[in-house]
């Protein structure tokens, strides 16, 4: 009992610093806006992430989302605007990071959510489930993450997702360093996080030019660190867990939910790595999923966040294999795409993609309104059905079973 209660003690103390952080600087520190912020993040839009974790649309767009750790809520004003028949509730643990979000989302116009300076810990405490839960950049601070990402797993409905984003270690281990140098020039002013940002930009200035931590810092991370916010939640932050491969799932297993998949499927995809090799290629496929994750990260140690979708069961995905079923399917243009109509447009994930004219002749009459299936479509634009299926895999169009 007594080492129970030092534990929960020793909690208590690491979750004041880290709302103290926030309170401090408040984060991220996006600028407030009287409109809905630009662009769009696909795995904050219900439709678009549904899509992705099962293979078809949602059947329907009244749903329940949480944002859990919304920080000064730039991911919550998007889970808003982005999704007009959602109900948005928004938790985090610094009251002064809530007061931003309050007022960030009153003046954009997303008056559709309740803000509650919660810990994740207590998500208990709002009444009912949530069909999306985002976690974004939340866990890896908690002195507990498993406790964490079970208590918002409880909160997660029969069929719904769960997106998390979460620290890598490999990608940021010159971020470790002078997370540690930093702190022991601090000494015992550790905590004092205006004293931290001193100390960190003193340090990068006076390391030699060609220092590995410097350079790294410069030609990665400066641009964004120019705010004393985001050098602050990076490098004197009081409590940070960074995973690899094999603690992340282990993380995932705690949660008692399903693994859907990583959200950035390419960075996966060991072929970009190996595939001159067809010795290596074929040991490769012998090992486990799991083990071949690791493998990627291994070989590529660029990576400096996981992020991926969780799942409660049952959630039924739909397999597109069958001619007949594809035949019947109520495509519709992905709604997260820049750029349209154009044979050459920014795709879900804001990356330059070119169409052939028979896939461009397709996604035109892909008007939801319209609600035609793909036998009727695919006549009048020349593309085969493997194309319709190509363009489902690339996230160009979201597939709907047919009504009955």
């Amino acid at each position: 009992m007594a080492e129970s209660s030092s534990a929960a003690r020793s909690d208590s103390a690491v979750s004041s610093a880290v709302a103290q952080l926030y309170d401090t600087y408040p984060f991220p520190p996006e600028p407030l806006l009287d409109e809905a912020p630009p662009g769009y993040n696909w795995r904050w839009h219900w439709p678009s992430a549904y899509s992705f974790c099962t293979g078809r649309k949602p059947s329907r767009d009244q749903v329940r989302i949480l944002d859990a750790g919304c920080g000064t809520g730039v991911g919550t004003e998007y889970l808003v605007h982005l999704n007009p028949a959602a109900e948005v509730v928004g938790i985090d643990l610094s009251a002064g990071a809530i007061a931003v979000a309050t007022e960030r989302c009153q003046r954009s116009g997303a008056d559709r959510v309740a803000f509650h300076n919660l810990s994740i810990y207590d998500v208990d405490q709002i009444p009912g489930e949530f069909d999306l839960i985002n976690c974004v950049g939340v866990l890896h601070h908690l002195p507990d993450p498993v406790r964490g990402i079970q208590a918002l797993a409880k909160k997660l409905a029969p069929g719904g997702i769960f997106h998390i984003f979460v620290y890598a270690e490999l990608g940021r281990w010159e971020i470790q360093l002078t997370q540690q140098a930093i702190a022991l020039l601090q000494g015992d002013r550790r905590g004092d996080y205006k004293d931290g940002v001193q100390v960190g930009r003193t340090l990068f200035s006076s390391l030699p030019e060609q220092n590995r931590l410097r350079k790294r810092e410069e030609t990665r991370w400066a641009l964004e660190n120019q705010r004393d916010e985001c050098f602050a939640d990076m490098y004197v932050h009081p409590q940070e867990i960074d995973y690899n491969v094999e603690t992340l799932f282990d993380l995932v297993d705690a949660s008692g939910l399903d693994f859907v998949g990583f959200s950035n499927p390419p960075y996966w995809d060991l072929s970009r790595l190996i595939g001159t090799a067809p010795d290596l290629v074929a040991r490769a496929e012998k090992l486990s999923e799991r083990d071949r994750y690791r493998l990627t990260e291994l070989l590529d140690p660029e990576v400096t966040h996981f992020e991926f979708f969780l799942s409660r069961p049952p959630l039924e995905k739909t397999n597109w294999t069958d001619d007949e079923l594809l035949l019947t399917a109520i495509p519709e243009r992905h709604p997260c795409m820049e750029g349209w109509p154009s044979r050459s447009f920014f795709n879900y994930d804001y990356q330059v993609v070119s169409i052939t004219e028979a896939e461009f002749a397709f996604l035109e009459k892909c008007a939801p309104e319209q609600g035609r299936p793909v036998a009727d479509i695919l006549p009048q634009s020349g593309l085969s059905i493997d194309g319709v299926r190509s363009l489902q895999t690339r996230q160009l169009i979201m597939l709907a079973l047919p009504q009955n």
